[in-house]
């Protein structure tokens, strides 16, 4: 499909899904009633339907489409720079480094005093975790040496949060750790949107910068080399900007996996399998997709609402095992 076509359809499917997440929840709402609160009606049920849809919906809505953008955007990216559609965003270290960083804010206490910590730490770590993997991995290294490495990484940044948990103060603290790491956007603000923003719209221009180099790895490295290409450098700019972006969502959201393996998978029979194709397509479906299972954990009839990285890992997990079934699918891959 042409792009043309492509980016204007994906763009109104993210519109639509809005409006669906906004009349979806507790209290019924209709699109008359939408359409009274963009016409700033001044009545007691306009003021409240003002501060349903601006204060409790809004940032929600918001805040899932950015986190789904930036997972779409980064599983594409990745699966580009190690030429596998098997790989996502975690395969770095950079989602369990960020909620290394979180946790580790959460249970000093500094959340609570200072609004931007956990983004900070989370970017911070999400970025140490990154370059700790280059460094492991080693000069030119391979993408199987990569992959290694971030699992040593992702591993080491688990253990790190298990030890969190055990060591807890008190109950209380060691379940708001737990449910913050299930992945959920109920319960933020605007005020978590807007510190998420920077780390993700910097983390994600790095990755579309390098949209042309991608292209040119897809044929193999030594011809990207012929090209003019410096993986190292390339993998270095990618690398950041997914420690970035993914830091900045993971710190407000908790860890939300999987969008950034289904993502890719869904666009590539309209896009091709170009890179430089398939990032932004991939990026707007991340956000449909979470600004729908966000919507849809609203309509399920529970006692407690369900977390939005449970019901992806639900989702992804179906995925990933057909992925792997297929004929000649790896995931260690030496090319």
């Amino acid at each position: 499909m042409k792009r043309r076509t492509l980016y204007p359809l994906l763009l109104v499917g993210l519109l639509l899904s809005a409006v669906v997440s906004l009349l979806a929840g507790d209290v019924a709402v209709t699109l008359f009633d939408v359409l009274a609160w963009l016409n700033n009606e001044v009545t007691p049920q306009g003021q409240f339907y003002a501060l349903l849809f601006e204060q409790i919906r809004g940032p929600r809505i918001a805040l899932a489409a950015l986190t789904g953008f930036v997972l779409g955007l980064s599983g594409a990216a990745i699966q580009g720079l190690f030429r596998n559609p098997l790989a996502e965003p975690g395969l770095l270290g950079a989602s369990n480094g960020a909620a290394l960083g979180a946790v580790v804010v959460i249970y000093s206490g500094l959340a609570s005093t200072v609004s931007f910590a956990v983004p900070l730490a989370a970017a911070v770590t999400a970025l140490v975790s990154v370059l700790v993997l280059l460094a492991l991995a080693g000069r030119g290294a391979s993408s199987l040496r990569l992959i290694l490495a971030g699992f040593a990484v992702s591993a080491f940044a688990g253990a790190g949060i298990a030890l969190a948990l055990n060591l807890s103060p008190n109950y209380f603290a060691a379940l708001e750790i737990a449910f913050w790491l299930l992945g959920a956007v109920e319960n933020r603000s605007w005020l978590h949107v807007w510190l998420a923003v920077p780390g993700a719209v910097l983390g994600a221009a790095l990755m579309l910068a390098a949209a042309r180099a991608l292209d040119g790895l897809a044929l193999g490295e030594e011809v990207a080399r012929s090209l003019g290409i410096h993986t190292g450098r390339l993998r270095l700019q990618i690398s950041v900007g997914l420690a970035l972006a993914v830091g900045a969502v993971v710190s407000v959201t908790g860890v939300i996996g999987f969008v950034g393996l289904l993502a890719p998978h869904l666009v590539r029979p309209l896009t091709g399998a170009l890179p430089s194709k398939t990032l932004i397509p991939s990026a707007l479906v991340g956000a449909i997709l979470l600004v729908l299972a966000d919507t849809f954990i609203r309509l399920i009839p529970t006692m407690a609402e369900l977390k939005l990285g449970v019901l992806t890992a639900f989702l992804g997990v179906p995925l990933l095992l057909l992925l792997l079934i297929r004929p000649g699918a790896t995931l260690l891959s030496e090319q």
